[in-house]
Order: structure tokens, then sequence, then C-alpha cells
């Protein structure tokens, strides 16, 4: 068969589906698209922040089981801001600009090896306030999240000034971080020096969607956050895991030690279906406007959960009675998270739909006593508190399921009433 001049075979189906994915010009997502998930990559990206998150707990719990609880409070809070942002980075930009093809995955790779690098350098973060490892580590993830954001702006022309405002605003704040190592200040002006950029970095979406919002998608965005909240919870289950199997092969089997792993497994459970009662992709959908709360806001609340993993470790360790560490203190590392987890998800939740899902007298409460149970380790046994923080979630969630049920019974008579008075008028 002949071809007239400059005209081109036609490829079959498959060979055009695998042509496309070498590159596929990246145009801004439809934030309404049904059925959208996370994809194969974004899994294997959340993936590799395992490695850090549990290098992180490690060192938390380390920390504390060496007579140094609050030393660590300062590392591991600068840390977490610089693995829960990278990860930020790219899952906002993945919700709005996802291609999947080559340079993506590419440039999804270097983000990945810059996170690796950050988990290297966790321990010197800690032992030495040596910072330079996370310092690398960021600049390698920022490289690869900067080129995404100058692909955007060249090839999805609309969303331009967005991109642009995006790829200036991080590199000049990762120009400020590398200035931060380079100049070597003292140990006085290390956290307020820190506080100052990790807010410069809040800054830069803030800015840059000023242009013109990106394309995010409210039920991605969503189940995004639900599988972070999975992975922390996972590291939390294997750091009281590992400490679990120490203490048991140094000291052997104890009734304390078989009730701290029991009630350490039910309050994470508790949690997770705490987290869960409060589905926000209807509430991103309705109010986008809201996102940067949001999603700032969870910040804590995933700090909170990656602590709650480390406190109970830290408990576990210090349920020996050769242990150094106080039981107020040791409580206190599983009792603060705890109150942070059921307060901040209510707030966070309250300030995006407007509403509450159920009412305050359960979550703050609940909160206040998990701030005061700790204070009960000396009298009752360190054991006897984290069983009672368990039975706390669980009585939360009880009251929160059942004013949810109640809700829903209410609004269904409101609605068959309003519906019988349409009808009858």
């Amino acid at each position: 068969m002949s071809l007239r001049r400059g005209s081109r075979p036609k490829l079959p189906r498959v060979a055009r589906a695998a042509a496309g994915r070498l590159h596929l010009r990246m145009d801004a997502r439809d934030p309404a698209q049904e059925h959208r998930a996370a994809t194969p990559l974004e899994l294997l990206f959340d993936l590799v922040f395992v490695v850090a998150i549990a290098q992180l707990v490690g060192e938390l719990a380390h920390a504390a089981e060496n007579g140094h609880p609050f030393e660590a409070i300062g590392p591991f809070a600068m840390v977490f801001f610089a693995i829960w942002w990278a990860w930020m980075g790219f899952t906002w930009f993945a919700s709005a600009y996802d291609t999947d093809d080559v340079l993506y995955r590419v440039l999804a790779a270097v983000q990945m090896a810059g996170v690796l690098v950050i988990a290297a350098g966790v321990p010197a973060a800690f032992s030495e306030l040596d910072f330079t490892g996370i310092t690398i580590g960021y600049l390698v993830m920022r490289v690869g999240l900067v080129a995404s954001w100058l692909r955007a702006a060249i090839e999805h022309r609309d969303g331009r000034r967005t991109a642009l405002g995006y790829a200036i605003g991080i590199s000049i704040v990762q120009a400020l971080w590398i200035l931060w190592r380079l100049l070597e200040l003292p140990d006085t002006l290390l956290v307020p020096v820190f506080v100052v950029l990790a807010a410069s970095e809040l800054v830069v979406p803030f800015l840059a969607e000023r242009s013109g919002m990106t394309t995010w998608h409210p039920h991605h965005i969503a189940e995004r956050y639900g599988l972070f909240v999975i992975i922390l919870l996972g590291e939390s289950v294997l750091a009281s895991t590992v400490a679990v199997q120490v203490a048991v092969t140094d000291f052997g089997v104890s009734l304390p030690l078989v009730v701290l792993g029991i009630s350490g497994f039910a309050l994470l459970f508790g949690v997770w279906w705490y987290w869960f009662l409060q589905p926000a992709g209807d509430g991103l959908e309705q109010n986008r406007q809201r996102s940067f709360v949001w999603g700032y806001g969870h910040y804590v609340l995933f700090a909170a959960l990656a602590a709650l993993g480390g406190g109970l470790e830290i408990a576990i360790d210090a349920s020996r009675e050769s242990a150094e560490l106080s039981p107020v203190v040791a409580a206190g590392f599983v009792g603060v998270p705890l109150a942070v987890i059921l307060a901040g998800t209510w707030v966070l939740h309250r300030a995006l739909l407007g509403r509450e899902e159920f009412p305050w007298w359960i979550a703050l409460p609940g909160a206040a006593l998990a701030l005061a149970a700790p204070f009960a380790a000396p009298a009752l046994g360190l054991w006897a508190v984290v069983a009672l923080l368990a039975l706390l979630v669980a009585v939360v969630v009880a009251l929160a399921v059942a004013a949810g049920a109640r809700r829903k019974l209410d609004e269904a008579l409101e609605g068959a009433d309003a519906a019988s008075e349409a009808s009858s008028g």
C-alpha cells in the first residue's frame, strides 16, 4: 500500500496508548472527575514516607527512653514538618496535574529519593541538632517539585501564572533553607529561624493560588489524607510491636505488658475509627475556600498521630521497674497526642463543614480527660492508664456514632415532614 508524501501510518490502538504514556500534555485535571482515586505511583510515594516516619518515631522513643523526652520535642516537630510538607507538595500537585507519563514518574522518583535522604538524616537531627542531611534531602525533593511546576507552567497556559508562582516561591524559600544551614546559626536561633522559614513555606501556596486556584480534586485529596493517616497508624502498630517484642525478650511476659499491648492496639483502632467518622470529601467540594485551614491544620493532627506511636513505645519501655522515665511523663506521651487528635479532628472538620458532625461535648471533654489521665499513673500504674485511654476512645467513638445516627434520623424525619406538607398543600 502506498503512502502519500508527509502522511504517517495509522498505529494500532495499543501502540498509540503506549506512545501517549511517553509524554502527555500536562493539562489541568477535572476537579469533578468521577471515581478519582489514588494511583499506584501515589501509593508507592506514600510507601517511601514509611521509612522516614519510622526513623522519626524511633528517635523520639529512643530519646525519651534515655531520659531526654522534652529535648526531643523540638527536633521531632521540625523534622516532621519537613516530611509532612514534602508529602503535601507532591500530593496537591498530583491532584491537579497528574499525567502519569514518563517525565512525571521520573520527577516523582526524584522526590522519593529526597525522602530517603531525609530519613537518613533523622538520627543526626536528634542527637546533634544537625539538619544538614534533612536539608539536602529536602533540596532534592524541591528540585523535583519545582521542575514539575515549571512543566505545568509551560504546558498549561491557563494556569501559567499560578504554576510560576509556585515554582518561584518554592525556589526562593529553598534558597533560604540552604542559607540557614550554611550560616551555622547558634542553637538559640535554630528554632526561631526555623519557624520563620516554615511559615514562609506555608505562605507560598496562599500567594500562588491568588492568581487562580489549581484544579485539585476534593475527594481525591480526602482519600490521600486518609491514606497518610493509615501510614501513621501503621507506624504506631510497628513501634508498639517492636517494643513489646523487646520487652518480652528481655523481661518475659507479664500481665501489665499484655494489657499494654492489647490496650495500645485498641487505642489505635479507636483513633482510626474516630478520624474516619468525619469524611472530608463532600466538605472540600462544597467549601474549597476552606481548604487551606483544613489542609494546613492537619500538620498538628498528623504530628500527633506520629507522636502517639512513639508514646506507646515509650509507655511499654517505661513499664519496666528499672525504667528511668517517670510514669506521668511516659503516660503523657500517650495522653497528650490523643487529646490533640480528639480535639483537633473535631475542630478541623467543624471549620470545614461549618457544622458539627457530632456535639462538642463528645470530643472536647474526651480530650480533657486524655490530658488528665497521665497524672493517675503513679497510683494506678502506667498499664492501667493506657487501658483507660483506650476505653475513653471507645466511649467517644460510641457516642459519636450514636449522635451521627440520631442526626441522620432527624434529617430524614424532617425531609419526610417537608414532603408530606408539600403534598398536602
